[in-house]
């Protein structure tokens, strides 16, 4: 449990660096509703690529992923669990 906590607190610190609005938004697409660009994903990935050592497949890089805060983190645990093999 302390292992996804510790996902959860370093998936919201990404988020906060990429744009802090993006932490409270409650939507279903952050690029639509202008939150976040195309650039911005990048660096988003970029981060978690660094943060969590492990790679973004391109085939992963799709709105549902990237909808809002809610998405990032689910998409990071099973990115992380991957990389794990759990």
């Amino acid at each position: 449990m302390e292992k996804n906590h510790q996902v959860l607190e370093e998936n919201l610190s990404i988020l906060k660096d990429a744009n802090e609005v993006i932490v409270g938004y409650q939507g279903g697409n952050m690029m639509a509703d202008g939150l976040i660009d195309s650039f911005g994903i990048i660096q988003l990935i970029d981060n978690l690529e660094d943060v969590f050592d492990a790679e973004v497949d391109t085939l992963d890089v799709v709105v549902d992923n990237f909808a809002n805060a809610d998405a990032v983190i689910q998409f990071v645990k099973r990115l992380v669990s991957r990389k794990t093999g759990n």
